[in-house]
């Protein structure tokens, strides 16, 4: 028998005929493109069982009356009932948490649910009653090493303090000890300048001695 005939149709035990014997990769081997080039967007393919924060959790199960609106250019919060009826609490509390959210589409919630309750009609009353609530989670925000979550974070306390003026300054304190660890950051130096200057001008003369005492170098807006 010659080389040729006994090579003829010969083939790797066990493979398929036609296929070689190699194997292509398959999209869970080789993880979906989309995942590569967006790897902090939420998989909606992933296993449900798989263990989620807190905040994405209570969002999935429905405890927050929003849902997300995909827009061609933006994505936008549709609320249900609408947002002058949400309870703040505990919704707002829970926005608050959310904050600390690295993956899309909780953080978009997170961000964007604190700053339309807080710009909802009678949104001062309710805030103010529950200001205790919301500063463990809003310093956990503050305290996070990733900037963006840092960013959230001042972002929301700015929009608190144009909400809820003098009745934050009692509460200050346990805010400004992350905040001002930041103060000499070149990164975030002058936006925690910026945060500063509007606690004191919503907060009033009375929000000076309270920013000194954690950051002696402020220089007030009142001087």
């Amino acid at each position: 028998m010659s080389f040729a005939t006994a090579g003829k149709g010969s083939r790797t035990p066990g493979a398929k005929p036609g296929s070689g014997g190699t194997k292509k990769p398959t999209p869970s081997a080789t993880g979906k493109l989309s995942n590569r080039l967006n790897p902090k967007t939420i998989d909606p393919f992933a296993n449900p069982k798989k263990a989620k924060s807190a905040f994405a959790s209570v969002y999935t199960n429905g405890g927050i009356p929003c849902r997300l609106v995909h827009g061609s250019v933006k994505h936008k919060l549709a609320w249900e009932p609408p947002v002058e009826q949400v309870a703040f609490d505990p919704v707002l509390v829970t926005l608050a948490e959310g904050l600390k959210e690295k993956i899309h589409p909780y953080t978009f919630v997170a961000k964007m649910g604190f700053k339309e309750l807080l710009e909802a009609p009678h949104a001062c009353d309710q805030t103010v009653q529950i200001l205790p609530k919301l500063m463990p989670p809003l310093r956990t925000t503050l305290s996070d090493s990733d900037p963006g979550v840092f960013d959230a974070g001042l972002d929301a306390v700015m929009q608190l303090s144009a909400v809820v003026g003098p009745a934050l300054n009692t509460h200050l304190k346990v805010l400004l000890v992350p905040i001002c660890k930041k103060l000499m950051d070149k990164k975030h130096r002058d936006k925690v300048t910026d945060l500063l200057h509007t606690l004191e001008q919503n907060g009033g003369k009375e929000c000076t001695p309270i920013l000194k005492s954690k950051a002696p170098t402020y220089m007030s807006i009142y001087m």
